[in-house]
């Protein structure tokens, strides 16, 4: 169904054909959380041989991440930051290493499926943040490609995106990068009460 009121176009899969649905569906959708909030995790250890994949770029090392895909870390943590938003199963879950089928598989392939999830759950992506725990390469010459990138794949704007980088001082961690991801979503479709009276007139004027 396809409804335009005030200047503002709804898209749905729902088929409404009475008032009384729509306003189940109002109610249904006004019960979430109008927020949330997700946080993912990741790290892969440095193997020779192998490109390295970052935030779906190839960046310029003598090393890449080892992992069953790609062993893109950054992909990985914002792929289970939103699955996580949305309580739904982790990466791991849905790709795990002992299928073949993803061996060597292109990450973005994972983030598109939380992206769906994610919109299925009727919640979008605002923005969000990373931080990658790495001795080299230096991420900083990188690192608005890659938030051009991640923005792209996400579908958000790029000044959504945040990049950071730090090295692993202390840590012991110097043959391995981590990526830390938080992303904030907010719950989709109609915003207020207005809304729904202007739909319902609508409605109700057309007798769908």
């Amino acid at each position: 169904m396809k409804s335009k009121s005030s200047g503002t176009e709804w898209v749905t899969n729902y088929k409404i054909t009475q008032l009384q649905n729509y306003k189940f569906l109002f109610r249904e959708q006004t019960l979430k959380p109008e927020f949330r909030i997700g946080y993912g995790w990741d790290s892969h250890e440095f193997k020779p041989g192998i490109p390295l994949k970052i935030g779906g770029l190839t960046l310029p090392h003598d090393q890449g991440l080892g992992g069953h895909s790609d062993g893109d870390v950054l992909l990985h943590a914002i792929t289970d930051a939103l699955l996580g938003a949305i309580a739904g199963p982790d990466i791991g879950s849905l790709f795990p290493p002992s299928d073949a089928q993803w061996k060597n598989a292109d990450s973005s392939l994972f983030l598109q499926e939380a992206l769906q999830r994610v919109k299925s759950a009727g919640y979008e992506l605002l923005n969000l943040d990373s931080t990658l725990i790495l001795s080299a390469p230096k991420i900083g010459p990188h690192a608005g490609a890659i938030r051009k990138h991640v923005a792209e794949l996400c579908g958000i704007p790029a000044d959504c995106v945040g990049i950071k980088a730090k090295t692993p001082e202390g840590m012991g961690t110097e043959n391995a990068a981590i990526a830390n991801v938080v992303v904030l979503l907010k719950r989709a479709g109609l915003k207020n009460t207005e809304d729904l009276d202007d739909v319902l007139t609508a409605i109700g004027t057309q007798r769908v």
